[in-house]
């Protein structure tokens, strides 16, 4: 009886320690990268994350076939719109969003693919403990892989490969994270952006992916 005791305590001790999905802070303030395989794309933002408000704000500067851009945009997913925001203009275009609020999380279907010390494990506090997934995302009109990292402790995002057929793999690396919002006014249209009329001759409806 004591052996099978201490075999289920065991187990359930092993079922602990194995990574499991998880769900990342929802108040987040950042800063990320954005790199495609083909090349057309390298960018630079900082980022404002509100999951309770569905509300995303990203400020990026980048090259996109070798042309530089500036972007601005808060997304209002609640709302289903996104705004496109110029500050030296005082200007603002509203657009539909196309797609649905995704937390950053790791899903629940995802497949872990390992697990790993960034930095150094010789010593306290030289490396930083992360798990590594991959799965499918399955969107309107195709399924898409991923393959995520993350702490271990906290679910703090690091880096995500994205791959599309437009640009092949889109890699997300994430740095100086910090949780909470250092300044929620960013997740608020600017006063100029009340009277913006929604634009509703776009093509193809503006989506998360579609800004990077």
């Amino acid at each position: 009886m004591r052996a099978l005791v201490l075999l289920v305590c065991f187990s359930a001790c092993c079922l602990a320690q194995r990574p499991q999905p998880c769900l990342s802070p929802p108040l987040m303030t950042g800063f990320l990268s954005v790199n495609t395989q083909n090349e057309k794309l390298t960018a630079y933002a900082k980022y404002f994350y509100d999951a309770f408000g569905k509300r995303i704000r990203l400020k990026e500067v980048g090259t996109y076939a070798n042309q530089s851009f500036h972007f601005d945009a808060l997304l209002l997913f609640r709302k289903g719109v996104l705004y496109k925001i110029n500050h030296k203009n005082q200007t603002c275009t509203k657009k539909q969003l196309g797609a649905g609020f995704h937390p950053l999380a790791v899903p629940r279907n995802a497949t872990l693919l390992g697990q790993a010390v960034l930095g150094g494990s010789s010593g306290p506090g030289q490396g930083v403990l992360v798990n590594t997934w991959t799965g499918q995302v399955h969107m309107k009109n195709r399924t898409a892989e991923y393959i995520s990292t993350v702490t271990e402790f906290g679910c703090i995002p690091i880096s995500t490969l994205y791959h599309t057929n437009k640009n092949g793999w889109m890699v997300t690396s994430f740095f100086n994270n910090v949780i909470g919002l250092t300044d929620p006014e960013e997740l608020i249209p600017p006063s100029f952006c009340e009277n913006a009329i929604l634009d509703e001759e776009e093509e193809e409806p503006a989506t998360f992916y579609s800004l990077f």
